[in-house]
């Protein structure tokens, strides 16, 4: 007789292949006999088709949100944790005992925790390449550890200066460079951001949300030039446990 699952989680995206987070979650449940329980990838072209979803999933417990949908969903949900609220972006759903969906941000968390290691003394501004969801959970966290940020777009707008204006100078200022935009995850992994690469230092942190590959190309050019270096892998365990949290609180 085969077991019957009680418990079902997963991960909302897009072309999400590339996600650890199906394996991850696969090997916590096996290593930790929680045999009720299962994790699938929802790999919707629309994010119109959530509501089928929910629909058909009346066992689920809880999603994880991946790009583009991490603020495409908002809408779709009951209410949001005070945080994911401030941030306007989320990467967590819990399912309610009373069926209702609530929204929480648990990226800033694992970014932050990820990050925090690696800031000296001379680690005061961020460069945060990228303005979709997962850019605003890092903000959030930046904000928290009091540092500050410019976000930087294709093209420039109001809250972001575009590639073209990044310099020397803007090199010497930021000693931070965040890629938070999804180029160079995996399959693409020849594409990088548009960077002067020449001007990372010993005194530079380059940090990359992607994690698949665990070295972008991104991070291979900031390390050439002696930048610390560090992929999202680390934020991706954080995150996925702050989840698990929620999810059975």
């Amino acid at each position: 007789m085969t077991e019957i699952v009680k418990k079902r989680y997963g991960l909302l995206g897009k072309n999400i292949g590339y996600s650890f987070s199906k394996g991850y979650f696969t090997d916590k449940f096996s290593n930790e006999n929680l045999d009720d329980c299962s994790y699938d990838n929802f790999d919707i072209q629309e994010i119109t088709e959530f509501n089928q979803i929910i629909k058909k999933s009346p066992d689920l417990k809880g999603l994880n949100v991946t790009i583009p949908y991490k603020e495409a969903v908002i809408p779709f949900l009951d209410r949001l944790s005070k945080k994911a609220a401030k941030i306007g972006a989320v990467n967590t759903i819990k399912v309610t005992k009373k069926g209702k969906l609530k929204g929480y941000n648990t990226d800033y968390y694992g970014f932050k925790k990820a990050l925090e290691p690696m800031l000296q003394v001379q680690h005061k501004k961020a460069l945060v390449l990228g303005t979709g969801g997962a850019s605003k959970g890092v903000a959030f966290a930046l904000e928290e550890l009091g540092i500050l940020y410019t976000f930087v777009s294709r093209e420039a707008k109001e809250n972001a200066i575009d590639y073209s204006q990044i310099n020397a100078t803007t090199f010497a200022n930021y000693q931070i460079i965040i890629n938070s935009s999804p180029v160079g995850t995996s399959p693409n992994v020849d594409a990088f951001p548009l960077l002067p690469y020449e001007y990372f230092t010993d005194q530079h942190i380059a940090f990359d949300l992607i994690y698949n590959p665990a070295e972008t190309q991104f991070l291979k050019k900031a390390k050439e030039k002696g930048a610390q270096i560090k992929n999202g892998l680390d934020m991706l365990i954080f995150q996925a446990e702050k989840a698990w949290e929620i999810w059975n609180k």
